[in-house]
């Protein structure tokens, strides 16, 4: 046999491992073939590929593995399972670019699924060498790296003190100044990613010297890393005072306020969050927020668009009110009432109106002014109807609970609160009829009205407890009037007075 002969047989396998690897690695792209392939048993026939002396055919074989095992948690298991990670990390600092590539996106499927695959992944000393490739020369190995990185650090503070540890921080800072636009965007997520945690995680990121560099890129045109942008600002800034005023002083504002106006509807929504994290802090930086023009922006934003994206800045509006008289009533002079009943009203998830039922409380809990501007909306009606409707969620019916008690108590403006009387339960009663017997009693005029439009007539058909807080509320309206008013209008007088028709003796 002669030596071409020989190397024939060679050449003929090689051809059919190819063959083989490029088929699979198609086949793995449709996911109604990920079964299939799997029964078949195709983790051990891939996993001696990744060893080929072919390139190639270690990229296709490691581009197969990424597709399937980012399928399902199950597949990424038996990738897990047939001790093919380690092969990798040991393959991944030594290879090509391509093949970099393709063994970050293995980890990087394997590692998305949940916390104990992406422990997977670290117990097979991944991190360090991810770490070493955010060094790559190549732009596309640092963004599989950065990538992978962020996919394990999400999952919760273990994983993510991990990728710290491994170095990786100070290497993703420096990827966010590159000039490829798919690489700032993943480390600016994955920085986002690690700080999300825990202040102490956030402080890493910050020390690293990451919001200087974050600040700069609010106003990029690119509206994907707008979103990881502000993003990462929001979870730095969310855990404490002293980060939200890093971030401030990264002077943030006014710029931010442009990303309210954004056509990306996320570049909205991450901007509006970005301004609620640092508003809730302290009544100072909301303050600082209202003098940037915030709250007018905030406001604006709300108004021109629907769903989810408006959550943020409802939020916002209630946390800047919270704080103190002057800051809600900046929500209030800005005009933010008529939007956030708008919200109440429109919108079609109860997590949303419950967000705005929990504004409107803030804003107007703190004097019978900001009452006042709240019920005037008319927006009592509609949180009692939400509060006492069976369909609303738990938490809808207990945040316009709570938005009705907090309006209520300081609620001094009559004609808002009588409607309320001839719906209301009795546990929003006591607080209604509180505040007539806090007013009739140093007001003519309103004890007038409260005749004439059928309050005093539906104050005498309430059934209270004797001697309960309620009781003592009507006893004191009652004392507002001539007995024999109070008289006319209880229940039966009507009665009584037929009967004594009919016993009246006529006087000829």
């Amino acid at each position: 046999m002669s030596q071409r002969q020989v190397l024939q047989v060679f050449e003929q396998y090689q051809r059919a491992r190819t063959q083989f690897v490029q088929a699979v690695a198609e086949l793995s792209a449709r996911p109604q073939n990920a079964e299939t392939l799997r029964s078949a048993g195709v983790m051990s026939l891939l996993r001696p590929l990744l060893l080929d002396v072919v390139p190639t055919i270690q990229q296709t074989a490691a581009l197969a593995l990424g597709r399937l095992a980012n399928y399902n948690d199950d597949l990424a298991e038996a990738v897990v399972k047939g001790d093919i990670l380690p092969q990798l990390v040991c393959s991944l600092s030594e290879q090509n670019r391509f093949y970099k590539k393709a063994a970050a996106f293995v980890l990087r499927a394997v590692g998305k699924h949940s916390p104990q695959l992406a422990q997977a992944v670290v117990q097979c000393g991944a991190l360090e060498t991810l770490a070493i490739c955010l060094e790559d020369f190549d732009p596309g190995v640092k963004e599989a790296a950065a990538w992978a990185l962020g996919y394990i650090a999400r999952h919760n503070s273990e994983l993510s003190q991990a990728v710290v540890d491994a170095g990786a921080v100070p290497l993703l800072v420096l990827c966010i100044q590159e000039p490829e636009i798919a690489l700032k965007r993943i480390a600016a997520s994955t920085l986002s990613d690690i700080s999300k945690h825990s202040p102490e995680l956030a402080q890493t990121v910050v020390d690293a010297g990451a919001i200087a560099h974050l600040a700069q890129m609010i106003l990029n045109p690119d509206a994907k890393l707008k979103r990881q942008v502000l993003s990462a600002l929001s979870q730095i800034a969310k855990h404490s005072v002293d980060l939200a005023e890093l971030v401030v002083e990264a002077e943030i504002f006014p710029v931010v306020l442009t990303c309210l106006k954004d056509s990306d509807e996320y570049v909205k929504k991450n901007g509006a969050t970005l301004i609620r994290e640092i508003a809730k802090h302290t009544p100072e930086l909301s303050q600082f927020i209202v003098n940037a023009g915030g709250v007018a922006a905030v406001i604006d934003c709300i108004g021109s668009c629907r769903g989810t994206v408006r959550l943020p800045g409802i939020m916002m509006l209630g946390y800047v009110a919270a704080h103190s008289e002057n800051l809600s009533m900046a929500v209030i002079v800005s005009k933010g009432i008529p939007p956030l009943c708008t919200c109440l009203v429109e919108e079609q998830e109860d997590h949303i109106k419950a967000a705005a039922a929990w504004a409107l409380g803030q804003v107007g809990r703190h004097t019978p002014e900001h009452a006042r501007a709240v019920a005037v909306a008319n927006v009592l009606p509609t949180l009692l109807s939400m509060y006492m409707d069976t369909h609303s969620s738990e938490d809808l019916q207990v945040k316009t609970k709570r938005a009705l008690k907090n309006i209520l108590q300081k609620c001094t403006y009559l004609p808002a609160l009588e409607p309320l009387l001839h719906d209301a339960p009795p546990n929003i009663m006591k607080h209604i009829v509180g505040q007539f017997s806090k007013v009739l009693p140093h007001d003519s005029k309103a004890r007038r009205l409260f005749v004439t439009t059928g309050g005093l007539k539906k104050v005498q058909e309430i059934k209270a407890e004797p001697g309960s807080l309620l009781q003592e509320y009507i006893n004191t309206i009652n004392n507002c009037f001539p007995e024999e008013i109070v008289r006319y209008y209880s229940p039966g007088y009507s009665e009584i007075l037929l009967e004594r028709v009919e016993n009246y003796q006529p006087v000829l």
